[in-house]
C-alpha cells in the first residue's frame, strides 16, 4: 500500500462538478493499493497515517499527530502511484491492485480511520476527480507498506 500523505489547511475533491469531500485542516491522502496487499499492510499504514507527528507543537516542532490537533482526513484512490516509469516512457501498472480488492482496502482504510474518531471524507473510487488543496508547509510525505521508499 502506498500513499502520499500531504499536511493541509483545508482540501476538497469534486466529481463531475459536484463535491464530494471536504475537510479543513488535517490531511489530504492519496491512497494506492498494492496486488499483495492485506490486512497487515492495511494495518500498518492506519497506524503509520493516524500516527504521523508532523503538525507543530507550542515550539514549532513537528510533534503532533492529525488526531492530536483534532484534524480531519481526506482520502483519494490513487492506483497510479503503483506506476513503474523505470522502462521506457508509458508507465506500467502491473503491481496495483485490481479494482475489486484496491476498492475494497480503500473502503476499509477509510473505515479504519474513522473507528479512531477521525472525520474522514473521501472521493469517488474510479472516477475522474478535480482535487484542489492548500499545502500546510508544504508537508508532504511518501508511505509504503512494504517500506521500499
Amino acid at each position: 500500500m502506498r500513499s502520499v500523505v500531504q499536511r493541509v489547511k483545508r482540501a476538497s475533491v469534486t466529481v463531475k462538478g459536484e463535491s464530494v469531500g471536504k475537510i479543513s485542516v488535517g490531511l489530504l491522502i492519496l491512497l494506492a493499493v498494492g496486488q499483495d496487499d492485506g490486512e497487515d499492510d492495511l494495518a500498518w499504514m492506519v497506524d503509520k497515517l493516524v500516527g504521523l507527528r508532523i503538525f507543530e507543537d507550542e515550539e514549532r516542532k513537528m510533534n503532533r499527530s492529525v488526531q492530536d490537533v483534532g484534524g480531519e482526513i481526506l482520502v483519494v484512490s490513487q492506483f497510479t502511484l503503483y506506476g513503474d516509469c523505470r522502462s521506457g516512457k508509458r508507465p506500467s501498472f502491473k503491481t496495483a491492485a485490481p479494482p475489486d480488492h484496491a476498492k475494497a482496502m480503500y473502503e476499509r482504510v477509510v473505515e479504519v480511520i474513522r473507528s479512531r474518531g477521525i472525520k474522514v471524507e473521501t472521493g469517488v473510487f474510479q472516477a475522474e476527480m478535480d482535487v484542489e488543496l492548500i499545502n500546510d508547509g508544504p508537508v508532504t510525505l511518501l508511505l509504503d507498506s512494504e517500506k521500499k521508499f
